[in-house]
């Protein structure tokens, strides 16, 4: 058993590293109770030690108040919490561990645009909840989960794993500046040899 718990753990991807974070939008439909009514989260990853994943998660509520929840994470035993964080570059039928739920499998991926980026993320989903991962962190960018007298639906917002597009490339934006540059230097001495002919003749 525990030579298969070793390999097992050896085959896991581990997609983060200290100091990646991420945030989420929180909304409702109905009434979550006092405590359950978190409108905005940031987990931080503070460690990474094989695939025990430590992360510091910043809770926001209504009324403007914040809690900090500090939790070690890991993708072997499947402590996952809310599944935050899977296994890294899994593909559709692959499945993962949970210890509270067992053993979820990949329903499907696809590409869509998360924090300003196109992703290829993937999907699962239980009874009570759907799920959508970014392949190739394992962060969670989207998820439903319905309650007897609520369900609540989180997006992310802003994150610092991948390069975001915001409708301009700046490589593009350096070199047009540069031309400018160039062009006004070169106009300033046209103008200046101009006027020195003139001043000679």
């Amino acid at each position: 058993f525990l030579s298969l718990t070793s390999a097992a753990s050896a085959d896991l991807s581990v997609g983060v590293k200290k100091r990646d974070w991420i945030e989420h939008s929180v909304t409702y439909t109905g009434s979550p109770s006092q405590g359950h009514d978190v409108n905005w989260a940031r987990m931080e990853v503070t460690d990474v030690q094989g695939t025990s994943i430590s992360v510091s998660i910043t809770s926001r509520y209504p009324n403007g108040s914040t809690e900090v929840f500090n939790s070690t994470l890991n993708l072997a035993t499947g402590h996952l919490i809310d599944d935050f964080i899977i296994p890294a570059n899994l593909n559709a039928g692959d499945t993962f561990l949970d210890q509270n739920l067992g053993n979820v499998t990949i329903s499907s991926s696809d590409q869509q645009t998360y924090a300003g980026a196109t992703r290829t993320v993937l999907h699962a989903s239980t009874s009570q909840n759907t799920y959508v991962w970014d392949q190739a962190t394992g962060v969670s960018v989207e998820g439903t989960s319905q309650q007897p007298d609520y369900s609540m639906h989180t997006i992310v917002l802003d994150t610092n794993m991948w390069q975001q597009k915001h409708g301009y490339d700046f490589s593009i934006l350096l070199l047009t500046a540069a031309i400018v540059v160039f062009a006004i230097a070169g106009l300033a001495v046209f103008a200046v040899r101009h006027r020195k002919k003139k001043t000679s003749k």
